[in-house]
């Protein structure tokens, strides 16, 4: 499921594994991105690969990165330069997307030359200049196009075909938004050798932290040098952990010689003190928003409606709209900005939910969070890698309600909820399986402090199925289901069905697991309830008929109990072992409660031994 409930937090953070954004070689098709080739020489460092041995690798890599080389020189706090080499050799048809080089720049990001080569196993040499480079809007993402701020400079390597070498070299010259750094070395195909130097002014320093890679001391003390040689492959299996959590990289992070910097931290306290900061002044409320609260408020029994009333305001009836430009991509616009605009990102919907809470004389923190939990962990230095923004509210003492579930208690803080005022789908007291068991970085008076969302019981995300039937003496079966699903469950279907207005649209899911599970079948009555009320659990309600569903064998009708459903899982049979671990959206539990009234003048011959599995992860 793809919901729209998060942002992006940093236009400076374009990595090379998020699709299509800094340096992303992927086989698609973009209008007028192919680039005229000519016969050029590629450069001495790429025809020193050409005998070059190959990384480890098996009969399924399609190309392998023969080298790479970054050079980042630090001008001044507002200006870094940057250089890129990369050289693949390209080994089966699947490989040839590596020829399409992406590179995008904004306001504070200018590219001052992109060039690209092929060395063909066969014949001369082609290269791409930069005056062949084309620049477009941000592919596969809505809304691109009305954005001129941030592009993308685009070049097509030609002949990116099995034997042959493409390489390219680009030169950015960028504004840092943060003093910090991203080393990405591992990749999806196996890594011969990579290099990265970091040159800075005289008397900064550095501090470089290594994940998922056993760290690598530099080798020059002027201009620090790191290398890595012979980097195993990524290859991407299901429910696997978040790729920014499991490849090797290393995070750098610089500060100037006095020591002080309003774009740079090393540790979460100070993260969390340069992002107060940033929302200084921006949830004093205005007029307008104080009288908006008290009419949302003022029949309310309670503080623990009165937060209700304006969470529902804040999840529906503020548009999620992502402008994030430049700092905008932290910085959240005013509260009375996001209320009369009625429109904002997660962040801006963070800082207005935070500003009428203070109204109800509620205290409440910014709560940032990478919605692909193991991104963050308390082992990752304080950077850049949140994603999303959600609220940490700070509940009344003695406050209990069964209805509230995501709190958690927190030293000097008390107990907090924790809100997500982006996922509309999701009502108040809960969170989705996304959060939870995940580490987020609460800003608070005293500054940054990582914490662990709360786990929420599994008996709260599930699909609950009833099902009562009749089974004829000829094998037919004729009955009715009753599906109640809650938490993530719920969510999927509300979202599926959100924009569905058509009655007989609306039943197409249970037509779907009705197919999957059943030869003939031929549904009798359908409906769905609490499509939505968000805070009730979301069902179907459906009947149907299927002929044969049992075989007759002489005197005997052979049945299958399992009527509806499947809970099988393609990782569990797979003869590969896998490199990673399971990783759940959430905690889930699936019930199916199935009772089928036998014909006349039958009783149960044979039943199947009952199964008790438990794989520790899942049972």
């Amino acid at each position: 499921m793809s919901l729209r409930l998060f942002c992006s937090q940093l236009q400076q953070r374009r990595i090379k594994r998020t699709p299509l954004l800094l340096l992303v070689l992927a086989a698609v098709a973009v209008p007028g991105s192919v680039c005229p080739a000519v016969a050029g020489d590629a450069p001495q460092w790429m025809h020193a690969l050409v005998n070059a041995p190959l990384p480890a690798h098996d009969d399924k890599t399609d190309a392998v990165l023969l080298y790479s080389e970054t050079a980042v020189s630090v001008q001044s706090a507002d200006k870094i330069k940057r250089m890129e080499r990369r050289a693949y050799k390209i080994l089966r048809p699947g490989g040839r997307g590596y020829g399409e080089v992406f590179v995008y720049f904004n306001s504070h990001r200018k590219i001052n030359s992109l060039r690209g080569w092929c060395i063909p196993a066969q014949g001369k040499d082609y290269e791409v200049k930069d005056k062949d480079a084309v620049e477009i809007s941000l592919p596969k993402i809505e809304g691109s196009d009305l954005i001129q701020d941030v592009k993308d400079k685009v070049i097509h390597i030609p002949a990116s075909d099995p034997g042959n070498i493409i390489g390219y070299e680009y030169e950015a010259e960028e504004q840092p938004l943060v003093l910090q750094d991203f080393w990405d070395f591992q990749e999806e195909v196996p890594v011969r050798e990579s290099h990265y130097s970091l040159l800075l002014p005289t008397g900064w320093e550095y501090k470089a932290m290594w994940l998922n890679y056993p760290e690598v001391k530099s080798q020059q003390a002027g201009t620090p040098t790191w290398s890595v040689s012979d980097v195993k492959a990524v290859r991407k299996e299901e429910d696997m952990p978040p790729m920014s959590g499991v490849i090797g990289q290393m995070i750098v992070s610089f500060f100037p010689s006095n020591g002080a910097s309003v774009k740079g931290f090393s540790n979460w306290q100070q993260m969390g003190n340069w992002y107060r900061s940033l929302i200084s002044g921006r949830t004093d409320p205005s007029p307008e928003l104080k009288q908006k609260v008290v009419a949302l408020t003022s029949s309310s029994a309670n503080q623990l409606e009165k937060m209700r009333a304006l969470a529902k305001f804040v999840q529906h009836d503020i548009r999620y709209v992502a402008i994030e430009l430049g700092i905008g991509g932290w910085q959240p616009h005013p509260a009375p900005e996001i209320f009369a605009h009625r429109y904002g990102d997660c962040k801006d919907k963070a800082t207005l939910m935070g500003t009428m809470l203070r109204e109800i004389g509620i205290e409440s923190y910014y709560a940032h969070i990478n919605t692909e939990r193991g991104a963050v962990t308390p082992a990752t230095p304080a950077h850049a890698g949140f994603n999303h923004t959600i609220i940490a509210i700070q509940l009344p003492e003695g406050l209990s309600d069964p209805s509230v579930h995501a709190t958690l208690t927190v030293p000097n803080l008390g107990r907090i909820l924790f809100f997500d005022p982006t996922d509309d789908l999701t009502p108040f007291g809960s969170i989705s399986g996304a959060l939870q068991e995940n580490f987020s970085l609460l800003v608070t008076p005293a500054g940054g402090q990582l914490v662990e969302l709360p786990k929420l019981p599994s008996s709260m995300n599930g699909i609950r199925r009833i099902g009562k039937w009749n089974l004829a003496s000829n094998g037919k079966l004729t009955g009715s289901v009753t599906e109640t699903r809650v938490g993530d469950r719920a969510t999927q279907q509300r979202y599926a069905l959100r924009s569905v207005t058509n009655a007989n649209e609306r039943i197409k899911p249970i037509e779907n697991l009705l197919s999957d599970s059943l030869s003939t079948f031929v549904i009798t009555k359908a409906g769905a309830v609490n499509i939505e009320q968000t805070d009730l659990p979301f069902g179907f309600e459906y009947s149907f008929e299927a002929e044969n569903y049992a075989r007759n064998a002489g005197n005997l009708l052979l049945v299958r109990p399992r009527v509806l459903g499947s809970k099988a899982r393609a990782w569990m049979e797979t003869k590969e072992a896998r490199q990673f671990p399971i990783e759940f959206d959430g905690p889930v539990r699936d019930t199916d409660t199935f009772e089928i009234t036998l014909p006349p003048g039958f009783v149960v011959d044979d039943v199947p031994p009952p199964v008790d599995a438990d794989f520790g992860f899942a049972s």
